[in-house]
């Protein structure tokens, strides 16, 4: 958390706001805070509430124009709200504006980079484009607060993938841009299913709400190829957790739900990934 909050103190466009939401730590991490920072900061500390509430209660407080979120084992890099700050003042009518991540281990040793061009090829109206790929690293994100009251925050009903719904109800009712640089890092995982079922169930109903949300705005092969690759990245999901039978049912909705060539495709991977594993476990229960 200290080396998240020196990060934006450090910024070369001064950030005239900085509230701290402490989700129930029990680690000294409220008075750490205040030992380094002081008045610098706005500490607010509430019980154990879940990531979602933490940043609504951090957004609901808010005075400034624009909101932009850091998780706390994340950074920004210096330039990051000068060069958000500048895209969203030359676009009045842009509601967010996303940048490139570094993605770290936990010994901040860079692994990759999310690079958000390879997802949103132009700035505008994108929800096509996100209902196809809704991962989104808040880190990334800076938005107005117009946004915020329009949208609402993040659904506290959700465990996970709280993120892409955000992200998909701003890009049903505001244009979206991209500054073409990495202006952050954070902790890969954040932005990743995990191997609980919950997760598969939250994913599930984000998706298939926005799909539902987005008829009459996005042409509908497309919502129906985005429900596909959601139901394939599920099967994946149960192919890894050695859950056979349901990998290859989400497989079997993916293509009964679209016909689409990268549909097909991405079922037919899928299906080799499935022939993969099993040989691999076949061969080491041939060892023991």
């Amino acid at each position: 958390m200290l080396h998240a909050v020196r990060s934006v103190l450090a910024q070369t466009r001064a950030v005239e706001e900085v509230i701290v939401v402490d989700d129930g730590s029990t680690d000294g991490t409220g008075e750490a805070l205040l030992a380094e920072f002081g008045e610098r900061i706005v500490y607010l500390r509430q019980a154990n509430a879940g990531v979602s509430a933490a940043r609504n209660r951090g957004m609901a407080i808010a005075r400034g124009r624009y909101f932009a979120l850091l998780d706390s084992d994340d950074e920004w890099l210096p330039e990051k709200t000068a060069r958000q700050v500048a895209f969203l003042d030359a676009h009045p009518d842009f509601g967010m504006v996303l940048c490139d991540v570094e993605r770290i281990d936990a010994g901040r040793r860079t692994i990759d980079f999310l690079g958000r061009r390879a997802i949103l090829p132009e700035d505008g109206h994108v929800l096509d484009r996100v209902l196809l790929n809704p991962a989104l690293a808040p880190v990334s994100a800076m938005f107005r607060r117009e946004v915020f009251a329009d949208v609402g925050g993040f659904d506290e009903s959700l465990r996970t993938a709280e993120d892409l719904d955000f992200h998909l109800r701003v890009a049903r009712r505001w244009p979206i841009g991209v500054v073409d640089a990495p202006l952050a890092r954070a902790i890969r995982g954040h932005d990743g299913l995990s191997a609980l079922a919950g997760t598969y169930e939250d994913y599930t109903r984000v998706i298939e709400r926005a799909v539902a949300d987005a008829a009459g705005i996005v042409d509908d092969a497309i919502r129906q190829r985005a429900l596909a690759m959601a139901y394939l990245r599920n099967a994946r999901g149960m192919l890894f957790a050695g859950r056979w039978r349901e990998a290859w049912r989400w497989r079997s909705k993916a293509l009964r739900t679209s016909n689409a060539a990268e549909v097909r495709a991405d079922a037919r991977e899928v299906a080799r990934l499935a022939v993969r594993r099993a040989a691999s476990r076949l061969l080491g229960r041939g060892r023991d």
